[in-house]
Parts: structure tokens; sequence; C-alpha cells
């Protein structure tokens, strides 16, 4: 029995995983990005080990989150599946940032800083990735017309970077980019053509 910790788990790839580990005995923190969207667990919240409450696009929130998550305990395993696609404008958050690379690529980073450290760490990733550009000088997109597409494609980008980052300088944890393919999920959308199940089982 592990415990585990899954970002964006209210609906999805996230719920679904969840589910998952829960029916195999695991001990699962849930997260949500809001106490309303927290009702959205209420299935699984008796059985699990608890819900974390925290907006990831907020630098603040994600801090707070990670204190609530260190408070539970340390967890075995964390898999980062939060994340947005469709973000018609750059939504610059409180602190700046374009939402797109605050949800999908700085708040992995921060939670990996500091959440105490598990023995292996998921990162979702996107075959999108294959499309970014690495823009650092314009990471946030204050120079660039914002494209939704490609704003995502680099935030995925950068989180794959991020995950063998990890595996290189962290020797005692498990470290990996996990591309679960264009399943049916409300992100993908109806018509995605991969199978979900298998999407949430090669991130468990």
């Amino acid at each position: 029995m592990s415990r585990i910790f899954i970002t964006g788990s209210t609906d999805g790839l996230g719920y679904a995983a969840a589910r998952a580990l829960i029916e195999e005995g695991h001990e699962v923190v849930l997260h949500a990005r809001s106490r309303d969207r927290a009702t959205a667990v209420v299935d699984l919240a008796n059985k699990s080990l608890g819900v974390v409450i925290g907006d990831l696009s907020s630098s603040v929130e994600t801090d707070q989150l990670a204190e609530q998550v260190n408070a539970i305990g340390r967890m075995d395993a964390i898999i980062h599946n939060a994340g947005i696609y469709r973000v018609a404008s750059r939504s610059a958050t409180a602190e700046g940032h374009a939402k797109t690379l605050a949800v999908n690529t700085l708040a992995p980073y921060m939670l990996t800083a500091l959440i105490e450290r598990p023995h292996r760490l998921v990162y979702l990733s996107s075959g999108m990735h294959r499309g970014g550009r690495p823009m650092l000088r314009d990471i946030n997109w204050l120079e660039r017309p914002w494209d939704q597409t490609q704003a995502y494609c680099e935030s995925k980008l950068y989180i794959t970077a991020l995950a063998f980052a990890v595996a290189r300088l962290r020797r005692d944890v498990v470290s990996n980019a996990v591309d679960p393919g264009w399943v049916p999920t409300k992100m993908s959308g109806p018509g995605a053509s991969d199978d979900l199940e298998m999407g949430y089982l090669t991130q468990t």
C-alpha cells in the first residue's frame, strides 16, 4: 500500500486514477481547485486520506497546498496531473504569469520544491510537447501574440524537461513524464480516440 497525492483529481484522468488506486487499497490524497470543486469527489472523499484545496494558478495557494500535503505526511508518490488547455487569452495570474504556464509548469515546479520528497514523481505531459518551442526569452507571452495551442505545447515541453531534470538531480527519486494519449476527458473532448482507462493506467 502506498500513499499517493494526485493534483487535479476532481475529473478526467486524475479522478480515474484516484478511483483506481483507492480500489487497489492505496491511500490517496485528492486535490480540488476550490471547495466548490471538491464536491465532485464526494464519492471518493470518505475512502481517501483527505482532500486538499488550492488553485494552481496562484503561487500563494500553491504554497498553501504544499503545506496541506506536508501536514498529512510524506507521500510515496505524487502524480502531477492537473492541467489546462483551452485558454482564450493570456489570462494573467495575480503574479503576472500566463495562466497556462502557471498551472501546467510553474505549479508542478513549486510543488516539487515544497512538498517533502517522495519516492516517485509522475508528471503528465502530452505528445503535443513535440510542437513546443523553448522561447525562454518570452516564456510568459508578454511579447508574442497569444496562441493557446502553442502555449500548451510549450508548457508540456517545459514539464517534460522538469521531469528529466528531477531524475538527474534527485537520484533517490524515480521521476517520469507520461503521455496518456488523446483520451476523452473534459480537456480533450468526447471525440478523442484513445482509451481513457489506458490513459490513467499509464500514470499508475
